[in-house]
């Protein structure tokens, strides 16, 4: 793989509700050469995500160390919220920006699978480009039954059972979901209406499993009492996001909802930018400043920030 090489890498961690856990997590990633780009947390969805890139060994190191110490921190026994999980360190993709491949990424992501169960003795899952086998190519595939069912099935069926370490799962970390992938959107929008099943309906019919939109993964939820259709949107260049937003609300007039407003999770590329474009104008505070992946590779946040 090209030394200079631009890897992204957005590890998803199964706490949102603790900020000085998040923070001695983000703290852990700190290593020379990865630009710490954004990191947030969400309390209803007990998740919180974080955005960095650098060169491909100084990205793999610093989310291998993340997941060690978010199984110091995290323990999913006590642990419950909205979004579906695995693991401490739930999801650790590995994305090209420049300079490498899909397949490079790859590599490396099987690379920081196996440093993971070395280190910390957390059993891994590859999926996307990274995936060992054709039917854990899907995040949803692999996360059927969560934590709690996975940890039964594992040490019951042989098929569940992980790519690398196991049979069993950790005991209070559970398992990584580590792969490679392009670049996706993480896009929410909440109904005005508290009305889980239009979100479900709506989650229904524009995902492409569904015969929805191509691209599309979509789920309803009950956030804060808040109704929520969230998505994420893998092929934003074969579905733009004017088109996932006109579509939205349609859905929501057929099912008799309404579209609030929106948040983004992470940052999304320059080339998905639409200044002005309604899909934005829903997301309250939206600084492209800071949520634009490019204009963030420029100016990245201080790592004692955080």
């Amino acid at each position: 793989m090209n030394p200079e090489a631009i890897i992204e890498c957005v590890p998803n961690f199964s706490e949102g509700a603790d900020l000085s856990k998040v923070r001695k997590i983000v703290a852990a990633m700190q290593v020379e050469g990865v630009r710490l780009l954004d990191w947030s947390l969400d309390s209803a969805h007990n998740r919180s995500v974080v955005t960095i890139a650098g060169g491909p060994e100084a990205v793999m190191e610093s989310v291998v160390r993340a997941a060690g110490k978010a199984a110091e921190l995290i323990n999913l026994t006590q642990q419950s919220g909205v979004h579906p999980r695995i693991g401490a360190a739930d999801v650790i993709p590995f994305i090209p920006i420049s300079g490498a491949s899909l397949a490079d990424c790859a590599l490396l992501a099987r690379n920081a699978g196996l440093l993971i169960w070395r280190r910390y003795g957390i059993p891994v899952y590859f999926y996307g480009a990274a995936a060992a086998r054709p039917d854990r190519v899907q995040l949803e595939d692999i996360r059927k039954g969560q934590f709690e069912g996975l940890r039964t099935a594992a040490h019951r069926d042989a098929s569940r059972r992980p790519d690398i370490g196991g049979p069993e799962l950790h005991e209070t970390a559970g398992a990584s979901a580590v792969g490679a992938r392009n670049f996706l959107i993480a896009y929410n929008v909440h109904l005005g209406e508290p009305d889980i099943t239009a979100a479900r309906a709506i989650a229904r019919d524009i995902r492409g499993a569904n015969g929805g939109l191509h691209g599309v993964k979509a789920l309803g939820v009950l956030v804060n009492g808040r109704a929520q259709v969230t998505m994420n949107i893998t092929d934003h260049r074969t579905t733009p996001m004017r088109k996932v937003y006109d579509r939205l609300l349609e859905l929501a007039r057929r099912h008799g909802a309404s579209i609030e407003d929106a948040e983004l999770i992470g940052l999304i590329p320059q080339d998905a930018y639409e200044p002005g474009a309604e899909w934005i104008v829903r997301i309250p505070n939206f600084d492209p400043a800071l949520k634009v992946l490019e204009r963030r590779l420029e100016h990245p946040l201080s790592w004692s920030a955080s």
